[in-house]
């Protein structure tokens, strides 16, 4: 039987491919956005995963997130992990249990070619643009994913070579508008389509 790696390879060579599997991947949360953008870079190809979140998986996370109801009560970052596995056994996902602050946010994502922003919190958001912003480091951020409907309105934007933003821009997650799988799962696989066309290209913005 044909790998993954395997199947990525003959279709898209083994120089690009070579990019991907080398590239170190950070992802900054693991929810609704962060789940889903990682299972496509696995997808993709990508190995080297570093993923934080200090949560726990709920039952009103599966609605929308990459989990299963057995994972419940889990750490997200573990149970991530062991379904990313379960789609390339060979993936090295670094885990994280720990809420990404200003003080520990260098240790975790410096080192990484690529940085996904996938949290909830405003603030949050803006501490990691705020680190990475101007920087080589290739990052893609999400703003305006709540609710369902007009699919269209999830755009990317670029900010500079090396930032991009996913989204509407406009519509937050809330009471209102609550964080449905269609849409968030857009904006996670545009997220995940970026940093791949990102690192085939070979690392260029």
């Amino acid at each position: 039987m044909d790998t993954l790696w395997g199947s990525l390879t003959a279709r898209l060579g083994k120089e690009p491919m070579g990019r991907v599997s080398s590239a170190r991947i950070g992802i900054a949360g693991a929810g609704g956005l962060g789940s889903n953008c990682a299972m496509h870079l696995v997808r993709m190809g990508f190995r080297r995963l570093v993923i934080a979140d200090f949560d726990r998986v709920e039952p009103s996370n599966l609605n929308r997130q990459f989990f299963f109801a057995r994972q419940v009560g889990e750490s997200k970052v573990t149970a991530l992990r062991d379904n990313l596995s379960a789609i390339e056994p060979e993936v090295a996902v670094e885990t994280h249990c720990v809420q990404v602050t200003r003080q520990n946010i260098g240790e975790l994502f410096d080192s990484c070619d690529a940085v996904v922003e996938a949290f909830d919190q405003v603030e949050a958001k803006q501490l990691l643009v705020e680190r990475y912003l101007n920087k080589k480091t290739f990052l893609v951020a999400a703003s305006g994913i709540g609710g369902w409907g007009n699919a269209d309105r999830i755009v990317t934007r670029k900010v500079t070579p090396t930032c991009y933003v996913v989204g509407d821009g406009v519509t937050e997650a809330d009471e209102a508008a609550p964080p449905m799988s269609a849409v968030v799962s857009i904006a996670a696989a545009k997220q995940a389509d970026l940093v791949f066309g990102w690192v085939v290209k070979g690392l260029k913005g």
